[in-house]
């Protein structure tokens, strides 16, 4: 009587055990399914608060100023100042990563004073529909980043104005197809 007792409770045990094996395997498929990544910043937030603080620094770095005392060149000209220009590029290029990151909204709300600039869900749809455009522009950034990078280790003060000049024609191609894809441009 004791051993049936006992082979019940192994059976009851095993087949307990079996069931949640089964019920187990939809949550683990759902679980790889989903992404490692959990996007909290917007493109917008990404934009302000990594994009700008570090693009500006690389547009900035080589300058002709024209001035009543007369003019003034601006070039980076110690290993410091290369360096630090080195990190505004790395942390331009890595977000190029950060943006291409599924699920990531566009913005909380529209906070654009431009016009033409489409509305937030607007501007998901756009990538969305397109992703692959998306992608390629941010692609498109990395090199033109990659290309900044070569110049300030060559210490290259011509490659280096060429590739900010590049950074600003892929960020321009981008903003004109998804943020304001309407504007009309002036034509020459």
């Amino acid at each position: 009587m004791k051993n049936n007792f006992i082979i019940a409770l192994a059976l009851i045990f095993f087949g307990v055990v079996a069931c949640e094996k089964q019920t187990d395997t939809p949550k683990v498929e759902a679980a790889k399914a989903e992404s490692p990544f959990r996007p909290t910043a917007t493109i917008q937030e990404l934009m302000k608060s990594i994009v700008d603080p570090n693009v500006d620094p690389i547009w900035d770095s080589v300058q002709t100023i024209s001035t009543a005392a007369g003019i003034e060149e601006k070039r980076p000209q110690t290993d410091e100042e290369w360096e630090v220009l080195k990190n505004h590029a790395i942390t331009l290029r890595e977000v190029t990563n950060l943006l291409l990151i599924e699920g990531r909204k566009v913005a909380t709300s529209n906070t654009s004073t431009v016009a033409a600039e489409l509305k937030p869900d607007e501007i998901e749809k756009l990538i969305a529909t397109n992703r692959a455009a998306f992608v390629q522009n941010a692609h498109e950034l990395h090199d033109a980043v990659t290309q900044t990078i070569a110049a300030i280790d060559a210490k290259d003060v011509a490659a280096l104005e060429a590739s900010g000049s590049a950074i600003d024609q892929v960020c321009e191609k981008c903003h004109m197809q998804f943020w304001y894809p309407n504007d009309k441009r002036p034509t020459k």
